[in-house]
């Protein structure tokens, strides 16, 4: 009987697991799926929470319901796990019990500090040890902000007697009950506290940002062994052999593996990631630095543009504005309208990322008239993500990479082909997307799979024939319509001053 692997893929809005069988070929197919929503929590503006034993208990649940769809646990060999980057937990390992919320990737209230940060002039210092610019999106000020934030941590971290990690480190310490305290390096080199190029934890930047660096796990590859499961769990020892952050995975997943491959993930938020080779970057248009996987003796280094309004846009339309009931209505109401009537919408619900980087923007809609309705706001809202995936690969072709003939696509908006067709036309670019989705946990199991030694290495498999999107829009229309976009996020910078 061919073996198992059990993917852990826990985002923002959900946890899930999937049970994938390896084929004779090398190919992973998916074999039985467990999903529960996560609870969002908004505490202030611009802060987002994470309840870390909820996560915790649905990625248990999750894994025991897909184990038993599957068939029992002797038929598992591994787990993989993949993750919300930059979600940042503090826990006591005495108790096991987180001491605060986690706090989001989105939130925002570390802004003065990285401001502040920037203003007496060290952003040029973490940027060359680590890719990344300055901003509240990394997890290094969120680290510093729950341990000031709740009493004793500050003092009980500099004793070793605290752990904090981002959201992989969290289920491996809970998954092996407390014997690994680890972090992959992808996760890693989103803390800014990771020298990028010698993957260790660097004591200036723990200085520089607060972070004792007792209380951070140690440093990992993705594709090793990262801890063994507590037997009491699932009925067996399962080993932990691969780890990384959700889009690093999604790259491997996409089979994005060589220099100059790329992939743009659509979920809550969206994110490019371009595969650069062996060797780290420097941006000069403010794209972030990082590494896309470590895994076989093999090291990639990547650009990423990071958005963070994308699939969140559809879902504020339908829970905040009420404008849609489900958000499969988005692409029929969009197709209603001959053009976007001048509407333009800039979700910069928790500030703008990449290339802007504006903590404090703020969403705007821009150019509404008498005739304006639901479906300008729903189609403004679906144009958001083509303009704002054009300007991360303008910034890429800017830092000296060649303009991409195929952008690999996945996440759920990807299922509205309005969308797609749409991203197509304002990039200039066919637009592939692959017949199985979940890219993030494919590559999470082939991570593992490497891991354990069941696959020489990452290549993917052949799968099935993609969908795919070709450009058929005019240079003038798109040249008009990005203009237009252009202003709108101008406006919304200058509004949020």
């Amino acid at each position: 009987m061919r073996p198992l692997i059990l993917a852990i893929d826990q985002g923002t809005t959900s946890t899930r697991a999937i049970a994938f069988e390896l084929e004779t070929d090398g190919g992973l197919s998916p074999v039985a799926v467990s999903q529960i929503e996560l609870a969002q929590h908004f505490p202030a503006s611009g802060w987002v929470e994470h309840d870390a034993a909820e996560i915790w208990t649905a990625a248990l649940q999750t894994c025991r319901e897909v184990i038993k769809k599957a068939g029992g646990v002797t038929r598992f060999a591994c787990v993989g796990i993949t993750n919300q980057r930059e979600t940042s937990v503090l826990w006591d390992p005495e108790t096991g019990e987180p001491l605060h919320r986690a706090i989001v990737w989105q939130d925002r209230r570390t802004a003065p500090v990285t401001a502040a940060l920037a203003e007496t002039g060290h952003e040029p210092e973490v940027q060359a040890a680590t890719g990344l610019i300055l901003d509240p999106y990394f997890s290094a000020t969120k680290y510093a902000w729950l341990l000031d934030a709740v009493p004793g941590a500050r003092d009980h971290a500099e004793r070793g007697k605290v752990r904090l990690g981002t959201i992989e480190s969290w289920l491996i310490w809970k998954l092996t009950g407390g014997a690994s305290h680890v972090t992959d390096a992808t996760n890693a080199s989103r803390t800014s506290l990771m020298d990028l190029r010698a993957r260790e934890w660097r004591d200036d930047l723990c200085a520089l940002f607060k972070v004792p660096g007792q209380a951070l796990p140690q440093i990992r590859g993705c594709a090793e062994p990262l801890g063994i499961c507590d037997p009491a769990l699932f009925g067996l020892a399962l080993p932990i052999t691969g780890s990384a952050g959700d889009q690093q995975a999604a790259l491997v997943g996409h089979g994005a593996l060589n220099s100059g491959d790329a992939k743009i993930t659509y979920g809550t938020g969206a994110f490019l990631v371009a595969n650069v080779g062996a060797a780290p970057v420097r941006s000069t248009r403010r794209l972030l630095g990082t590494l896309g996987f470590e895994a076989g003796g093999v090291d990639a280094y990547a650009l990423e543009g990071s958005i963070f309004s994308a699939g969140s846009a559809v879902q504020w339309l339908r829970d905040g504005a009420k404008m849609i009931s489900e958000s499969r209505q988005s692409e029929a109401m969009a197709q209603s309208l001959p053009d976007n009537g001048g509407v333009y919408l800039v979700p910069g619900f928790t500030g703008l990322g990449a290339p802007w980087w504006q903590a404090d923007a703020r969403g705007a809609v821009l150019g509404l008239t008498r005739d304006s309705g639901p479906a300008h706001f729903v189609r403004a809202a679906l144009e958001s993500l083509a303009y704002q995936t054009r300007d991360l690969l303008d910034a890429l072709a800017d830092d000296g990479a060649p303009r991409l003939k195929t952008l690999k696509v996945d996440g759920g908006v990807t299922a509205n082909a309005f969308a797609m067709q749409f991203v197509a036309d304002i990039c200039e670019v066919e637009v592939e997307r692959p017949a199985f989705q979940e890219m993030t946990a494919l590559g999470a199991a082939r991570l593992a799979a490497l891991g354990a030694g069941l696959i020489p290495d990452l290549s993917a498999a052949p799968s099935q024939a993609p969908a795919r999107w070709t450009p058929r829009m005019g240079t003038a229309e798109r040249e008009r319509l990005l203009k237009g976009w252009r202003a709108a996020v101008q406006a919304a910078i200058i509004a949020a001053t």
